[in-house]
């Protein structure tokens, strides 16, 4: 499951903006890897005045940090327009220019990754995997 996790500094967004910048990072991961949307999953924190330096010093302007952590096996190409998709997105969501995301995507092998109770499969083969969750888990996700 690619974890996003998307950290704000001197930027405060709304429940609704959350919900935006969640649903513009599933919707880019899933067309740009084709991985289902149910295997996105993004945690937002927020860092208290003070808490963030660039460059050794206090940043005071607006920032969005975003980490993702996906399976690996995709092209730099597929990758690179994922993170354009994501920074355009949030960009515009959270109303601040480009220069004010960094956006980092780091691949983790599917042997080093467990997601519900199983270690992940390998490209190509989540179909299979999924067939072997339990029906009611499976029902859920698709809701």
């Amino acid at each position: 499951m690619p974890t996003y996790t998307v950290t704000t500094a001197n930027l405060s967004l709304s429940r609704q903006q959350k919900s935006q910048i969640a649903d513009a990072i599933t919707t880019a991961h899933n067309s740009q890897t084709g991985a289902p949307r149910f295997f996105s999953q993004v945690l937002f924190t927020s860092l208290d005045e003070g808490e963030h330096f660039v460059g050794g010093g206090v940043n005071n302007a607006p920032h969005v940090y975003v980490s993702g952590l996906v399976r690996e096996g995709r092209s730099a190409e597929i990758k690179q327009a994922l993170m354009t998709h994501v920074l355009e997105a949030i960009a515009r969501i959270a109303g601040i220019t480009s220069e004010e995301v960094w956006i980092y995507l780091q691949d983790i092998p599917a042997s080093q990754m467990i997601e519900f109770g199983r270690f992940l499969p390998a490209l190509g083969d989540e179909a299979e995997w999924e067939r072997g969750m339990s029906p009611e888990k499976r029902a859920k996700l698709s809701n």
